[in-house]
């Protein structure tokens, strides 16, 4: 089979796990028999320098035109300055949009091998395996008004969190739908005690539960969902929340994996069945101290390619195969700085994207 992926590298150690992820695919391309046609396009800082904006029509045009695209990670301290016109992570929002993937789907699995990688306690964190869904094109991040201004009491700024009905109802259903493949249990996460776009959030949820009898509906308050992926993670399978409460809240459970850097995401234009358009990314950021040092863990990028061959490709029995080859090299105590304990391996960036698609290969 063929696909045409858009890749996207970005900045900082984008381009380098990027590449680790890039020579995972051609593994199992050549292992499976599949042609996985890559084109490049420019995302970012580096767009910025080279077009003058972080995301040029002809990028998303050829997006638009691939069966999925795989991004590495944007921004830096180069285009930092909140004075100027355009940031990378302007591009970021905009492929969003313009690509309408408003699902955004974050797993959180502790695997056996890493459970005293973390600060936390290993028999917290043992048997955690939950997937965040987070809307991804509305809330805080694209609500407007959304400005700066000065008047006679100094300097002012507002951000706008707003929803339709229609945008959570179709999140929400894609966190029911999920959820009846999994453990039937759904938390929906919002701030309800003191948001309206919160109190709107919860009534649809609730509205729309009584379509999915079979899954059990739980509503949380964002602070208490925070407090509980501390100290009680394996209560959650599925959760469902807004925009700006999904990215704090999966930052949060990347802890509970060991690292940022252990964590993939995809992000949909629909429920995940079928051939679902999507982009494909690590949810960590540029770390730009990183880079170019051959630091970076590469296994959240790698572990991206995976989603996007299950959800994009429908390829399962080659998504297990990664999954399986990136179990199987941290089985054999390899690691990154990132994920380091004591009596392992420590590898860089490139060793570790070699060592995983040289299991791919021996499958």
């Amino acid at each position: 089979m063929e696909f045409d992926i858009a890749v996207l590298a970005g900045d900082g150690i984008g381009p380098e796990v990027i590449a680790e992820a890039v020579k995972v695919l051609k593994a199992v391309g050549e292992n499976y028999g599949h042609i996985f046609h890559l084109r490049q396009g420019l995302i970012g800082g580096i767009a910025i320098d080279t077009l003058g904006t972080a995301l040029s029509e002809e990028t998303v045009n050829m997006c638009k035109q691939c069966d999925a695209i795989l991004l590495g990670a944007l921004g830096g301290p180069k285009w930092d300055d909140p004075k100027a016109k355009v940031h990378p992570e302007d591009g970021l929002l905009d492929i969003r949009k313009k690509c309408k993937l408003f699902a955004n789907l974050r797993p959180v699995k502790v695997l056996p091998m890493l459970s005293n990688s973390t600060n936390l306690k290993p028999e917290v964190i043992r048997g955690v395996d939950l997937i965040v869904i987070r809307e991804l094109t509305g809330g805080l991040y694209y609500g407007q008004p959304k400005k700066q201004w000065r008047n006679s009491e100094g300097r002012q700024g507002v951000d706008t969190m707003a929803y339709s009905e229609a945008e959570i109802e179709r999140i929400v259903r894609v966190g029911f739908e999920l959820a009846r493949t999994r453990a039937k249990k759904l938390t929906s996460v919002d701030k309800a005690n003191v948001l309206q776009s919160s109190r709107l959030w919860r009534q649809i949820a609730t509205e729309i539960s009584a379509d999915y009898p079979d899954v059990e509906l739980e509503h949380m308050l964002v602070d208490a969902c925070a407090m509980r992926f501390i100290q009680h993670p394996t209560e959650f399978d599925v959760l469902v929340t807004e925009n700006t409460f999904g990215d704090i809240l999966t930052d949060e459970a990347s802890m509970l994996a060991g690292s940022m850097g252990m964590l993939p995401s995809a992000s949909l234009a629909g429920i995940p069945k079928g051939r679902a358009f999507g982009l494909y990314e690590p949810i960590h950021g540029s770390a730009p101290r990183r880079a170019g040092q051959n630091l970076a863990n590469p296994i959240a990028t790698i572990s991206s390619v995976a989603m996007m061959l299950r959800y994009s490709f429908e390829l399962d029995v080659e998504a297990q195969a990664i999954e399986n080859a990136v179990i199987a090299v941290l089985e054999e105590d390899y690691r990154t700085y990132d994920i380091m304990a004591e009596g392992k391996i420590k590898v860089g960036t490139r060793e570790m994207g070699d060592l995983i698609a040289q299991r791919i290969k021996c499958q």
